[in-house]
């Protein structure tokens, strides 16, 4: 897959940090052109940079999720710098803690806007031109919060994992036949920002419960996207692929 002149193009949406840097950084190294996407420019450009000092390969462009014309901006963006999309990678999101009962409307529609929403719109966007094209590939971030009841999130980071399950196999479905495969990653707990921000001992219970005793670390789900994206994957699509650790099987 690569876009009219030989390189493949891909899109990271929440690339500025965590998964997102991971996966986008994992992109760069294997050849992609990649655009970090997010809503934080100044971090999002020091992360780019980051993964190349030379600003040859990658572009930032601004990307808040909750919006659809700031997703359409930002595919337009990427078709006038690089001619097209060959990869989009939906990864943004919002991470909230609270207990069940304590969740209030305007976390829970800003947690559902941002994580299922912008998973919903940014398939749509990138499957309709990939579908022009004849080609590409679309990763969703689920989680096992959105598969298992027992997680430390709140109820409604857990909807939203679990409702871009769902549109993955209906997107999968829909754009199957035009050469666009549509797949999710479901990881346990990561290293990373999100992970540092609870307590020690929480994670430290929370990793004893995963049967490799640890958590997982952010490299190990780009290996994961980057085997999703590849020629290789081409007969892979509605499927959710768990990155945890052995805590959920199937």
């Amino acid at each position: 897959m690569t876009d009219d002149r030989g390189e493949r193009v891909a899109v990271v949406t929440g690339a500025a940090q965590g998964l997102g840097e991971a996966i986008a950084a994992r992109f760069v190294a294997d050849g992609f052109r990649v655009v970090y996407a997010d809503v934080n420019d100044g971090l999002n450009a020091r992360t780019a940079a980051t993964a190349d000092p030379v600003g040859e390969r990658v572009l930032t462009v601004h990307l808040d999720v909750r919006e659809l014309a700031s997703i359409e901006a930002c595919l337009a963006t990427t078709v006038e710098r690089w001619g097209g999309v060959d990869v989009w990678v939906n990864n943004a999101a919002r991470t909230a803690v609270r207990p069940f009962l304590e969740v209030n409307a305007a976390e829970w529609d800003d947690v559902l806007a941002t994580n299922l929403r912008g998973t919903y719109f940014g398939c749509r966007v990138a499957g309709r031109h990939m579908c022009d094209r004849g080609r590409g590939r679309i990763v969703n971030l689920a989680s096992i919060a959105g598969q298992w009841g027992r997680s430390l999130t709140g109820v409604h980071y857990a909807a939203s994992k679990a409702g871009i399950i769902a549109v993955t196999r209906v997107a999968a479905a829909t754009f199957a036949s035009h050469g666009v495969t549509v797949n999710a990653i479901a990881p346990a707990a990561i290293e990373g920002p999100q992970a540092a921000a609870m307590p020690a001992e929480t994670l430290a219970a929370y990793a004893e419960q995963i049967p490799v005793g640890r958590l997982g670390r952010p490299e190990e789900v780009a290996a994961v996207a980057a085997y999703l994206v590849s020629d290789g994957a081409a007969f892979t699509t509605g499927a959710t692929l768990d990155v945890n650790g052995g805590m959920l099987m199937r």
